[in-house]
């Protein structure tokens, strides 16, 4: 997840589903009166479109919902924002499912009916957590670049003429150009869905992953094997967590349903893509004809 800037709540973004109007009005005016940004959802699905499309400091959120219930919202929220922090509305009779939800990640849960006053508390301690938050992964990203400079590693990196037999890397629908650090996402009759450009992270990322495709990688691995970071399995958790966010959100179809990276619960990550056959020639596949580089350079690892 990109922060929306939690500094304080004036500066939080948040977005509140409920189903029903006159609660989520009531609940919206509490932290407009916080100076909270508050966006409203009405049900499961909009909430799920709404993070797609923005980024959000802190969802509240009802269990029963229509369409999409609550459980597999903050269970789909959690694989397109990793770091969202989810408060939880439940009623005195469905307790055990906020309790349920607070163990796979909420970081709260509110028992209607419930006061002004509770509501508040619990919006600023989850804020103050995603503050703290927010401070240790830039720690961990001042730390991370510094460790970089003491290792002498150069922010652009060119490829060597060793490297150059692998520029091109393919791995079912997926093509990435890791020297103009540029993905393809190709379509099964070779035609070029959409492009993205990536960072040096993403790019060593995402090129380790797919080089080890169908394998799944905790984020301890991927840290240490990627970005050459040793560091313990929480830490590893806020650095590859927010890069595999931005990841799906510029190379999957549906984030919120990731077709490329996927979660293996409890474990980690793992590129798993669809395969496509690969033309012979690469001048039959009009998609690959338009991957600047591609037919000059001549050649395609594909894995």
């Amino acid at each position: 997840m990109e922060f929306s800037s939690i500094l304080s709540p004036p500066e939080a973004r948040v977005l509140i589903v409920e189903d029903e109007p006159t609660t989520r009005k009531a609940v919206g005016r509490v932290l407009s009166l916080m100076d909270c940004q508050v966006d409203e959802a009405a049900s499961g699905s909009d909430a799920l479109a709404k993070l797609t499309s923005a980024p959000y400091d802190l969802m509240l959120l009802d269990l029963r919902l229509p369409e999409v219930d609550g459980v597999e919202v903050m269970k789909r929220a959690q694989e397109i924002c990793p770091d969202l922090s989810v408060i939880v509305f439940t009623a005195h009779g469905t307790f055990e499912s906020a309790v349920a939800a607070v163990k796979a990640g909420a970081v709260d849960y509110l028992i209607k009916p419930c006061s002004n006053r509770e509501i508040e508390a619990a919006v600023n301690r989850a804020l103050e957590r995603c503050q703290e938050q927010l401070h240790r992964q830039y720690l961990l990203r001042v730390i991370g670049e510094a460790v970089e400079v003491l290792q002498g590693k150069e922010k652009e990196k060119a490829l060597s003429r060793a490297d150059q037999a692998e520029r091109f890397l393919r791995c079912g629908s997926a093509i990435l150009d890791r020297e103009k650090s540029l993905v393809f996402v190709v379509s099964g009759d070779g035609m070029t869905n959409h492009s993205a450009e990536l960072t040096l992270k993403e790019v060593e990322l995402l090129s380790y992953l797919m080089r080890h495709s169908e394998v799944t990688f905790s984020c301890r691995e991927l840290a240490r094997a990627a970005f050459d970071y040793d560091v313990s399995s929480q830490d590893a958790q806020e650095i590859i967590r927010p890069h595999i966010s931005r990841l799906r959100r510029k190379i999957e179809p549906n984030p919120a349903a990731p077709s490329l990276i996927h979660t293996v619960r409890g474990k980690g990550y793992v590129f798993a893509s669809p395969r496509i056959e690969v033309e012979a020639q690469l001048d039959q596949s009009p998609g690959l004809r338009q991957i600047p580089g591609l037919n000059e350079h001549n050649s395609l690892l594909c894995i």
